[in-house]
């Protein structure tokens, strides 16, 4: 088992000592709500674009994506079609959902639901963020974890150091210090990345060359699939269609990103920033594919040597095995950023939607210093939770097939809370009782479809799962409302209208 040098861990540990430092750095500006949670809304869409980037590219998206391309067993660049799909949601998000999100003071996405069909909904919504985003963050926790297994470190140290540097640096700092680490991170990936791909370059004679001979020979270059197969994962329709659809949630309908549009100056810097982060995501997409391929190339020019090690374990190995000293510090602290900063944005999203959703609307008259305090412990506490998660997940001898089956379940919650989105948008109103139909029949619908490929008779890629849970939420709503409306039934819930302080 490879570990790491003196200088390489030296790296490794100014890295985790400067995002500590950061959020010390930034904690002393923490005086309310506002700038814990929305960085005063004075962020520029720059920086709130690489926020976004660098928050929905996980530890895993970092490994995996370069062993999607890699895999011996057809793997190529067919993935590109689900970032198409990724840039056709944000335009549609920044169009339809955002002016919704920037009118007003708002700090969390379901006070929008909140005033359209009344509190219930607005904390099933909320409740849902929750549940899913800490069991979802708790395992890429653990799935990065598996990762530093290659340099030495054991699960449960690797858990604890990420877990308890992002707690501390988010305690302290807010949403201020998760942008800037975000920002610190995404060039520590991107520069990572990029250093990694040039070094496969160099250890296959004849370079960029071979790649593109051998490469293109392997079919690794395809990047469209014209087939009509809605079983697998990259076609052209399941990523302009099914992406499209999945990027609309997870960007219009999830706490995680809508914190980072409250943040900007205004609403057209918000929708810049997120159309923007959509070529940005296409291009990054593209470098780690290039890598993958170069890796493919490698093996088979037998200057690298695979062994047991799995499609989204070779990146990892690579690193560990072929980089010099000193560059090895770097790819490791940039595995490190890219799971911190998820995890960080987590966390913060987190408490916004337990004292934004819950607990204020329920205390008024409460000090903003007070309102701080209490942000800073759940926080910790969602921290906790997570490394709990990744804890158990270990413990319980979960692989990462078992966690790839939780993060589809996962995505599939987004589609039914953009299923809420849209119909709060609709201009009739729907009365709660068919919006809580809708809701639960989306669920019924999205397990439905996500179950047979348990017992190895997928009907519908994942890419799809989203669209069919948003569609089913959307569809079986309306339908109750017309039907309600027909037999002179309850009209809307009217909306709770009642103050909520800082809000």
């Amino acid at each position: 088992m490879p570990t790491l040098t003196t200088f390489d861990l030296a790296i490794v540990a100014a890295y985790i000592l400067g995002m500590t430092l950061f959020g010390l750095w930034f904690s002393r500006c923490q005086k309310d709500l506002k700038t814990y949670f929305v960085g005063e809304r004075n962020v520029g869409w720059f920086l709130v674009l690489v926020s976004i980037v660098a928050t929905e590219t996980s530890a895993v998206t970092f490994l995996s994506v370069p062993g999607t391309a890699y895999n011996p067993a057809g793997g190529n660049m067919t993935f590109l079609q689900l970032a198409i799909g990724y840039i056709l949601g944000r335009i549609i998000v920044a169009g339809l959902l955002l002016p919704m999100y920037m009118r007003g003071e708002l700090f969390s996405a379901y006070q929008v639901l909140r005033e359209k069909f009344g509190p219930g909904v607005q904390r099933v919504a909320s409740g849902l963020f929750l549940v899913t985003r800490t069991v979802a963050d708790g395992l890429r926790l653990y799935l990065t974890a598996l990762v530093m297994q290659y340099v030495g470190w054991c699960i449960e140290v690797a858990v604890m150091v990420v877990g308890v540097v992002t707690i501390a640096y988010t305690y302290l700092g807010g949403m201020k210090a998760v942008l800037w680490t975000d920002l610190i991170q995404f060039i520590i990936k991107i520069a990572g990345a990029g250093l990694a791909g040039l070094f496969v370059l160099r250890v296959i004679p004849g370079g960029w060359d071979t790649v593109v001979t051998v490469g293109g020979q392997a079919g690794k270059f395809t990047w469209i699939d014209l087939s009509f197969d809605l079983t697998k994962d990259f076609t052209l329709w399941s990523g302009l269609i099914g992406g499209a659809v999945f990027s609309m949630a997870s960007h219009g309908a999830d706490q995680l990103m809508v914190q980072r549009y409250f943040c900007a100056k205004s609403l057209g810097e918000a929708r810049l920033a997120l159309v923007l982060s959509g070529f940005t995501v296409f291009a990054q997409f593209l470098l780690f594919l290039l890598v993958g391929v170069g890796l493919f190339v490698a093996e088979k020019q037998g200057v690298f040597e695979v062994g047991q090690a799995t499609k989204d374990e070779v990146f990892g190995l690579f690193i560990v095995t072929k980089m010099p000293v000193g560059v090895v510090g770097l790819l490791v602290a940039a595995i490190l950023a890219a799971a911190m900063s998820t995890l960080s944005s987590s966390l913060n999203s987190s408490a916004n939607a337990v004292v934004s959703d819950f607990l204020k609307p329920l205390i008024p008259g409460r000090s903003e210093h007070r309102w701080v305090l209490t942000s800073r412990l759940l926080t910790a506490m969602f921290g906790v939770a997570q490394i709990i998660v990744a804890l158990l997940a270990h413990w319980s001898g979960s692989d990462r097939s078992i966690v790839g089956r939780v993060f589809t379940v996962a995505g599939m919650t987004t589609g039914l809370l953009l299923g809420l989105f849209l119909l709060g948008r609709s201009r009739r109103p729907v009365p709660t009782l068919a919006v809580n139909v809708g809701l639960g029949c989306g669920f019924i619908a999205a397990v439905g479809v996500w179950l047979p490929s348990q017992f190895g008779t997928p009907i519908l890629a994942f890419p799809w799962f989203a669209l069919v849970g948003a569609g089913t939420t959307v569809a079986i709503a309306l339908l109750l409302s017309l039907l309600l409306a027909r037999s002179d039934g309850p009209a809307a819930t009217p909306p709770d209208r009642s103050p909520q302080p800082g809000v």
